[in-house]
């Protein structure tokens, strides 16, 4: 009985002083991570720093953080942020974000409210602190800009993970419902106001391949970026519109696109109509553009419906054997 108890009281004391290190590691390396910060220009603040959770979690608590990168403009500022991890699987985080928090840009600010806002990531365990998977959930999200504008979020859900036998590649998979665009954006898209203030649903389901690896230096130094991006599915509705569009994409030098996105839309007269508001379809060319997606949606079977390839060549994209005109590029800040 007493080598029992010897045993049980050795375990107990090398178990709380394998809590003590990982939970003085988790706050130096998070101060350390922060120090740096601003030995590069950030402005990086924070009030407590503290880690709690004996004996199974290290559960760490900042309040008063603020982040703001020189090099991009974007700013970050929370009144609390908790990051948890078991103590047997640190290389597994939650993230909780508060209540309320801010961002800012060298344009506006905006206040986020949401009833909560989560992560999941797990980190291969290496000093590079690579991403293995990831997940994010929000519920009731409301956005105020410093501009004016408000726009809100029911329900939305973000998954990444590295795609198998891939490298520097992930599965990416992002759903929002019941998102309700501002009012600037509303009347841009829309004028006549015919269509309902929610988007009902938008979803995207693709992989993308980046040219580094996400991991640390992602954010202390530069963003990886795009090569290619293999959408499998990108659905939106919108009251009585629907699109549905799928493809192959390469992305060169620059954000240059370059390949073919296949394109299904369900009473594409008024999705013309917004292209038309937003000026992504020249108002002088809309009549010559609706008849020749006319003689597409007779090729589809159907007037209403519309199946057509997307292509981007050479910088620019067209709809079928339509030119629209320059080609969005695809990089990350």
């Amino acid at each position: 009985m007493r080598i029992l108890t010897a045993v049980v009281i050795i375990a107990a004391l090398a178990w709380g002083g394998y809590w003590y290190v990982g939970a003085s590691a988790v706050e130096n390396g998070l101060r350390s991570w922060i120090e740096q910060r601003r030995t590069e220009g950030w402005l990086a603040e924070y009030v407590t720093l503290n880690t709690r959770g004996f004996p199974h979690r290290f559960d760490t608590t900042i309040t008063g953080l603020e982040l703001a990168d020189p090099r991009s403009g974007l700013a970050w500022n929370m009144p609390q942020l908790r990051i948890i991890s078991l103590s047997y699987r640190p290389n597994h985080l939650i993230a909780i974000w508060p209540e309320e928090q801010s961002f800012a840009s060298p344009w506006q600010k905006i206040t986020m409210i949401s009833d909560d806002m989560r992560a999941s990531i797990v980190l291969v365990p290496d000093t590079a602190l690579t991403l293995e998977r990831s997940s994010f959930v929000l519920s009731n999200v409301s956005l105020r800009s410093s501009l004016g504008w408000t726009a809100s979020l029911e329900e939305g859900e973000f998954h990444t993970r590295q795609t198998v036998g891939q490298e520097n590649a992930h599965d990416i998979y992002f759903e929002a419902r019941n998102l309700r665009p501002s009012d600037g954006v509303l009347a841009a898209l829309d004028p006549a106001r015919a269509l309902p203030d929610v988007l009902t649903a938008l979803k995207i389901d693709s992989t993308v391949e980046f040219d580094t690896p996400w991991d640390r230096t992602a954010i202390e130094r530069r963003r990886p970026q795009p090569t290619a991006l293999k959408l499998k599915l990108l659905q939106a509705r919108w009251g009585d519109l629907e699109l549905q569009a799928a493809g192959d994409l390469e992305v060169r030098a620059g954000g240059v696109l370059e390949g073919q996105i296949m394109i299904k839309a369900v009473n594409w007269r008024e999705m013309l109509q917004i292209g038309v508001s937003t000026g992504l379809v020249p108002e002088n060319l809309s009549t010559s553009v609706e008849r020749a997606l006319e003689v597409l949606a007779g090729m589809s079977g159907s007037p209403k419906s519309l199946d057509a390839p997307l292509n981007f060549r050479n910088g620019l994209v067209f709809f079928g054997p339509l030119p629209l005109g320059p080609a969005p590029r695809l990089q990350l800040r």
